[in-house]
């Protein structure tokens, strides 16, 4: 038989042969070693093959005509942060000699909170432990002097109108954050107690910020509040300038967000910084609060050198060098969802969590063909290690990476607690790479979704359930049948949250991921659908971030058990920190955007002023 003569279209190493055709006036191609390779790898080499029969002769021919599909590359920043420099982090705020001081001045402060002797001062007190985030000490105290506030002055109608406006927005805002049912009729009559309203008093000017904090504690459908929200917004933008410069710095930092959607670590340092500017401050306050934080980052420090050490063994920043590589970025997240030392498993867990789903994200989003991606979803869905053998090389260390991590942790949880979570676990991925698969389709098919279609997917293809479903077994409670209670009534809480949290990243990343080629998202959906401008549509989704927040108040609203609410306050600060991280651009893709915030909170210890 004469010998096989090919032509081979060479092509860069940065594209696959997406089509092969063959023109052959012989079957004995069948025979050659690297034509039967390519046979049998048709659909693992991504090859798509159309033979033609012919009749036999004695010479046969076989050209190969390649047909290059260039994968896509979204061009992203290496890690600014390298393994060695995050493993030589260390922290000198270890050991008994800071522990007896703490111990110390928390001692002073809980004399301090029982004897302030005024509701005014109380709720002050109250509102500073929570600013400098040491209130996760006194949480007892706190409690106590709080139901005591509520049942002498906020439960009884007749004493509203009587009360100082400051007291009642204060108070207002401190017991709806805390579960108490403190009606708006409240502030019924706000327009009266603020007609008179001097800029130029500092009193006067607390008091209208305090209103202004207290409205974005409102439910749908609070109209009062919206009109709280509507004047305040208007008084302190228009007299912004006439403030006495004591306040002017903090009205501004609310104008920009309110405090209730910040991220109340990354609001710790701002507000000890601003704190220690004060006249007359609370000297053991700061002491403890500027301790307090460099013993939190210590532990921080160690959580953070674990999770790199976890990132670097499992090697997908070399082996899947396509993805992004945010690690710390990742494991910033997890500090934004709680800072607290107690949650320190939940960060490592977490953060495993947050760079799994960074990485997939980029698997389907950037790198996969359509044919490799519902290959791998399907592989997701079956869970099953036998499946993964017509998976690209690229695919296989993914899924088995991530296979052998998630049973990882469901093990951990069923040493820990007995509860057997795994079954769990899996629908959660499985629901989001299905959402995936939702978004990489569109986007083959060139297909523009409603903007209800878009956000009924997007809800879910922004991994929030994701994380959330992981945080429910992550609490500090551990009973059976309160883990079962929260899966039960949690849905709403996990929707909103994660609605913000998709809204947040579309109003950030949407023109980034645009450029560089992806599926419309909510700003272009509902221009699309509605006719609007950018800036319009911009509108809008802003609007619609604030209708779910109210939502989402509500649901908080709504817990009475401490779990659920331990839950719910992750949950909502989910929501928070994907407004932190995207208010800038991209804070995730583009490491550039969180850098300082990485050194402030993870890497410089606070000193503050001596």
């Amino acid at each position: 038989m004469g010998s096989n003569v090919f032509t081979i279209y060479c092509v860069p190493t940065n594209l696959v042969l997406s089509k092969i055709s063959f023109s052959m006036t012989s079957m004995c191609f069948f025979y050659n070693p690297i034509l039967h390779y390519i046979y049998n790898h048709r659909k693992t080499r991504s090859f798509y093959i159309c033979k033609h029969l012919c009749s036999l002769q004695s010479t046969s021919t076989v050209v190969i005509a390649a047909e290059s599909l260039v994968r896509r590359s979204a061009n992203y920043m290496s890690s600014l942060w390298s393994f060695d420099q995050v493993q030589s982090l260390s922290s000198k705020y270890i050991g008994e000699e800071y522990t007896a001081r703490a111990h110390t001045l928390k001692e002073v402060v809980k004399t301090l909170i029982y004897n302030v002797g005024n509701p005014l001062g109380t709720l002050e007190l109250v509102d500073e432990l929570q600013r400098l985030r040491i209130s996760y000490h006194f949480e007892d105290e706190i409690s106590e002097v709080l139901e005591m506030i509520y049942y002498n002055y906020y439960k009884t109608h007749n004493k509203w109108n009587s009360m100082d406006l400051n007291v009642k927005a204060l108070g207002f805002r401190l017991l709806r954050q805390h579960g108490y049912q403190v009606p708006q009729e409240i502030f019924l009559n706000f327009k009266d107690k603020t007609q008179n309203l001097n800029p130029q008093l500092l009193e006067d000017m607390v008091a209208t910020l305090n209103l202004y904090e207290a409205s974005y504690h409102s439910f749908e459908d609070e109209s009062i509040l919206d009109d709280v929200r509507d004047f305040t917004t208007k008084y302190l933008q228009e007299n912004l300038e006439k403030f006495d410069g004591n306040i002017s710095s903090l009205i501004t930092h609310a104008l920009e967000l309110p405090l209730h959607w910040r991220v109340p670590r990354v609001e710790t340092k701002w507000f000890m910084e601003e704190y220690e500017k004060r006249s007359g401050i609370n000297p053991t306050l700061i002491e403890l609060a500027k301790l307090d934080f460099n013993m939190v980052q210590a532990i921080h420090i160690e959580d953070l050198k674990h999770s790199s050490r976890w990132w670097r063994n499992i090697s997908w920043d070399k082996k899947l060098s396509f993805t992004r590589d945010r690690l710390v970025e990742n494991f910033l997240w997890t500090v934004g969802v709680s800072y607290l030392p107690r949650f320190s498993n939940g960060r490592r867990t977490l953060t495993k969590v947050n760079a799994i789903i960074t990485t997939i994200d980029d698997v389907y989003d950037v790198f996969g063909t359509l044919d490799e991606v519902e290959q791998f979803t399907d592989v997701i869905s079956r869970w099953d290690l036998h499946a993964i053998g017509e998976l690209p090389d690229y695919m296989k260390i993914c899924f088995l990476g991530f296979y052998n991590s998630i049973n990882e942790i469901a093990y951990n949880t069923l040493t820990n607690t007995g509860f057997l979570i795994l079954k769990h676990l899996k629908k959660a991925w499985e629901d989001l790479c299905k959402s995936y698969l939702v978004e990489a389709q569109w986007y083959h098919n060139g297909y523009t979704p409603t903007l209800e279609e878009y956000l009924e997917n997007a809800c879910v293809s922004i991994s929030g359930h994701v994380v959330l479903m992981h945080v429910k077994f992550l609490t500090s409670v551990s009973l059976t049948k309160e883990i079962l209670q929260c899966l039960d009534m949690s849905g709403n809480i996990v929707r909103y949250s994660s609605l913000i949290f998709r809204l947040a990243d579309d109003l950030g990343t949407s023109s980034d991921e645009m450029a560089r080629g992806d599926i419309p998202k909510s700003i272009q959906c509902y221009m699309h659908e509605s006719g609007a401008t950018e800036e319009e549509a911009r509108r809008y989704i802003k609007n619609l971030i604030n209708e779910t927040w109210k939502k989402l108040n509500k649901e908080r609203a709504c817990v009475n058990s401490k779990f659920l609410r331990e839950f719910i306050d992750y949950a909502t600060n989910l929501s928070r920190m994907a407004l932190f991280m995207y208010a800038k651009g991209d804070g995730h893709g583009r490491p550039d955007v969180t850098k300082s915030y990485v050194l402030s909170l993870l890497f410089n210890s606070y000193e503050g002023q001596e």
